[in-house]
């Protein structure tokens, strides 16, 4: 079943009665459940696989007609009776309930606040969604606790599944509380110990993927694989969709989505195929839809009906079902496993067809997705590398990643609904959704909707370019205007950039709890307004997103987004917008604007983001020759990147070690320091709005002066010609070349350096310029921009607003002269 499982409690945690039973698994977490006949379920669930915890502090009064169950942190009192809404009901010792309102055991609807302030979970599907959709439960509530009802799951018994007693769902009760108040990371960690941890990805998944409904010819697949590569974008995952087995052959006695033989007129050579694309680092999965089952026209029927004992006289079908464990192990170590030895990586399995099977209570999609995931951990040799591609079939599916959210309707109501999606989708401990970026169906042709989908894509858990197989959908940038091209070619380089980034997180948030995207009100519960943008989320912990989710303005070429700048004690405070190099001031409410090239990410000082250096890094997230090390200062900082070694990449059955490098700033002297580089390998440092070079700066490496090695290059502003690239001081390093096989790099910029104040002038007229309006009203504009900091913040902004401008035309204005108040006197 799993290695980790523990499901029996430790029973110095459990309060029982012939028909109830209740199990404090933490102070703040209670299991209760109710048994007629008093047979109470110890059995791991597709929910709950570890209940084992440590008994924590809780005392017991156990009276004749009442039990009362004490922690710090509840209190229960029941009459002993079935459970009802008078006679269970727990208390809390916090203070985020309305008039302290208790839980009551089936209390629905407005009247239960931990279900009327849940925060959400997230869907089976987003299978023809054009906008919003119900989100469900997750286990986090601004009410400050949480219900999860457990009863109706299936259970794991040895080997295989099994269904609950008699009367699940009825009159059997298994039901969990979280009783975490506001914090919800603490929540997420007690969801993680009962349900399992979510798995490493393997390092490949975090690039680019290619995904089209289109039925390729397996050497024009190769083809354009080389011409996204003459293009220098990225990939790493080659997705091949159901057209890859016979569909419309006249052998398919059925509809044609089901199919386990390689079509020969499209793949005559499906173990060159897999060569080829593993000659150029790409990783393959393809497309299976089992729910018609193996057909005698298949190429494995004979070996199938061998080992199932099917008598094969009339040739009639080998039926799915999974819920027969002798099928599930033919289907995965006959059908499969032949599958994967000629061309097959991973698994996506396409399961649309619902949640019922010969065995009430067994969904197909569980068992899919479970055993598919444990029988390809097996067969990659353990945890390095296990994955499937599959749809969210419930609390606890967060152990078989990657989720497939389905066929998306091409709009910007999807669009708009995909960030909040995603990161509310963390509440339920669910972290690796991937989407169809840009859209599968239906809409119409938008290449502004399409660019802003893909820069979502580089900060969402994977970027999936997915389309239907319609010729004006298709997702080359190539195939879109060129100022799209140019956004979406670029983005796409982005995402490779950012893997050291992204498999470091990969591998710290399995092992620490911590999802890679976070809604703003894990990080602050007590703020009114980290619930006011559902959109906004925290990427990785250190980077600050809010997305651009509706078209540009026509007047003014920018799109906005309203985002929120929290502050965190410290002062000062401010945030860098990364792309830009525009700092805000923190603690702040703001309407962004933003060019199509430009999208809005923060990093705060005090952050460090490793990234590949390469401007294309190559095919397969490799880990990089040279990093490149972007650093806010402003106040102490570290990070780590966690890499993955390989004897071979391409094999499945390849041995994996990990190793560490360590990056640490002071704030106090300057210094950033790198230990764990080997000789190899270089570094180079971008300090993000920092414009100027000081004279005290120096590089060691393993403490000899290395000064005269670097190249550093001060760039002041993003210039009015188009140059995006960031103001900023790069230090390059690449030309120190220790002698030592494993060395440590040190950059000390001198005493407690601090961002720069940035002219916002060059952008300002960058953007003014873009404005479709009279000269006139630039003209007025531009005499406010040139006077603001004569002026001071207070007349500027009141100069601004008298002039009686629609706010589309003052308030980008506004945004970058009131970013950062050290630009004015009269702020200080």
């Amino acid at each position: 079943m799993f290695d980790s499982a523990n499901p029996v409690a430790n029973p110095a945690s459990i309060v029982a009665g012939p028909n109830y039973r209740f199990t404090v698994l933490t102070d703040r977490l209670l299991r209760y459940e109710w048994a007629p006949d008093g047979q109470f379920e110890d059995r791991a669930s597709t929910f709950a696989i570890n209940r084992s915890f440590p008994p924590p502090k809780f005392r017991v009064i156990d009276r004749e007609e009442e039990l009362e169950i004490i922690t710090d942190y509840f209190h229960l009192t029941y009459d002993k009776k079935p459970f009802s809404p008078t006679g269970l009901v727990v208390h809390f010792n916090y203070r985020y309930t309305e008039w302290s309102k208790p839980w009551r055991y089936g209390v629905q609807g407005d009247d239960d606040e931990g279900q009327k302030f849940n925060l959400g979970g997230t869907a089976r599907t987003l299978d023809l969604c054009d906008g919003r959709c119900d989100m469900g439960h997750g286990i986090l509530s601004r009410a400050g606790y949480a219900v999860l009802d457990d009863s109706t799951s299936m259970l794991f018994d040895g080997d295989f599944v099994a269904a609950r007693r008699t009367g699940a769902g009825k009159d059997r009760i298994d039901g969990y509380l979280f009783c975490y108040g506001h914090d919800y990371k603490g929540a997420i960690r007690a969801l993680y110990a009962l349900s399992g941890k979510q798995p490493v990805l393997p390092r490949f998944a975090l690039g680019n993927w290619w995904s089209r409904f289109y039925a390729y010819h397996q050497d024009e697949y190769v083809q354009l694989m080389d011409k996204f590569r003459a293009h220098d974008i990225p990939l790493s995952v080659a997705v091949v969709d159901m057209d890859w087995h016979l569909v419309d052959d006249e052998r398919v006695p059925h509809s044609g989505w089901t199919g386990y033989t390689w079509n020969p007129k499209l793949f005559p050579d499906p173990e060159r195929f897999r060569q080829e694309l593993h000659g150029r680092r790409l990783r393959i999965t393809l497309n299976d839809h089992p729910h018609s089952g193996i057909h005698h026209h298949e190429g494995y029927y004979e070996a199938m009906a061998q080992a199932l004992g099917h008598d094969t006289t009339h040739k009639a079908p080998i039926l799915f079902e999974p819920t027969n464990p002798k099928f599930m192990k033919a289907y995965l170590e006959v059908l499969h496993r032949e599958l994967e030895k000629v061309c097959c990586d991973f698994w996506w399995i396409d399961w649309q067809q619902g949640t019922y099977s010969k065995v009430p209570g067994f969904d197909p999609l569980w068992l899919l997705n479970h055993f598919h995931f444990l029988d390809h951990k097996r067969t990659r040799g353990g945890d390095n590398g296990a994955l499937i591609f599959s749809r969210y079939a419930g609390p606890g599916s967060h152990r078989y990643p990657v989720g497939f959210s389905g066929d998306t309707v091409v709009s910007w109501a999807s669009l708009a609904f995909q960030p909040e999606f995603t990161a509310t989708a963390s509440n339920i401990g669910y972290g690796w959704w991937s989407h169809d970026i840009g859209g599968h169906l239906f809409g119409g042709r938008d290449d502004e909707l399409v660019t802003r989908w893909v820069q979502l894509g580089v900060f969402s858990p994977i970027l999936r370019l997915h389309s239907t197989r319609s010729r004006w959908m298709s997702k080359e940038p190539w195939l879109y205007r060129l100022e799209c091209e140019a956004v979406i070619s670029a983005a796409l380089r982005f995402r490779h950039r950012l893997v050291p980034f992204l498999h470091t997180r990969n591998v710290l948030g399995s092992n620490e709890d911590e999802p890679l995207i976070q809604p703003m009100y894990w990080a602050y519960p007590d703020k009114d307004e980290a619930y006011t943008v559902p959109n906004q989320y925290l990427f990785g912990k250190d980077l600050l997103v809010a997305p651009i989710v509706q078209p540009r303005n026509p007047k003014t070429n920018l799109a906005t987004v309203k985002a929120w700048l929290p502050g965190n004690g410290r002062h000062p405070h401010r945030y860098v917008d990364i792309f830009t190099g525009t700092v805000y001031d923190a603690d702040r409410e703001i309407i962004l604007h933003r060019r199509l090239d430009e999208y809005p990410v923060f990093a705060a000082e005090g952050t460090i983001i490793p990234l590949d250096a390469d401007y294309a890094p190559r095919n397969g997230c490799i880990n990089p020759d040279v990093f490149e090390f972007l650093i806010v200062v402003g106040d102490d900082a570290q990070a780590r990147v966690i890499e993955d070694t390989v004897d071979d990449e391409n094999s499945n059955n390849s041995t994996h070690s990990r190793r560490e490098l360590t990056i640490t700033y002071t704030q106090s002297d300057g210094r950033v320091t790198v230990t764990g580089l080997d000789r190899h390998r270089r570094a180079r440092f971008r300090f993000l709005s920092v414009t100027t070079a000081p004279d005290s700066l120096r590089v060691h490496a393993n403490g000899t002066d290395r000064t005269a090695d670097a190249t550093v290059t001060a760039i002041t502003a993003a210039d009015t010609q188009g140059n995006t690239q960031p103001p900023s001081l790069l230090i390059d390093c690449t030309g120190v070349t220790p002698e030592e096989e494993t060395y440590t790099i040190t950059v000390d910029l001198g005493p407690n350096p601090q961002l720069s104040v940035i002219d916002p002038t060059p952008r300002l007229e960058r953007l003014l310029r873009d404005y479709q309006c009279e000269f006139k009203t630039k003209d007025r504009l531009w005499d406010v921009i040139e006077s603001s900091r004569k002026r001071g913040v207070n007349t500027t902004l009141g100069t601004l607003t008298a002039l009686g401008y629609d706010k589309e035309l003052v308030e980008p204005v506004a945004e970058l002269l009131l970013a950062d108040m050290r630009l004015y006197s009269d702020s200080k």
